[in-house]
């Protein structure tokens, strides 16, 4: 079974940037879009940004905005999420995911990775 493994989460301060970074387990992986999610304590999951490899268009949630920079490589089935400017608000599990099927829902995710914004 396919994996997306997500890495590069940690501690920063306010104000801050990190980079995170998603890439599937196997090389035959393919997907129509891949995005990130988070879920802070005790809040459900919420949509962060996407991707979409036809046409390489993107969304993101207002909150990120500005902010927040999704990119990658379609033929690496790899994701990053590059996020500068950080607030305590944007501390969470940051999980990638994936739409497989077309279908416009993420049917495949990773484990999560935690990001930590505080002084």
């Amino acid at each position: 079974q396919v994996q997306l493994v997500e890495s590069g989460g940690g501690l920063v301060q306010p104000g801050g940037s990190l980079r995170l970074s998603c890439a599937a387990s196997e090389r035959t992986f393919s997907s129509y879009a891949m995005g990130w999610f988070r879920q802070a304590p005790g809040k459900e999951r919420e949509f962060v940004a996407a991707i979409r490899w036809s046409g390489g268009s993107t969304d993101y949630a207002d909150s990120v905005k500005g902010r927040f920079t999704i990119s990658g490589v379609n033929a690496k089935n790899t994701v990053y999420l590059q996020m500068n400017s950080l607030k305590p608000e944007d501390t969470a599990v940051y999980y990638c995911a994936a739409d497989v099927y077309g279908l416009e829902t993420y049917d495949t995710w990773g484990q999560g990775t935690q990001v930590t914004v505080s002084s």
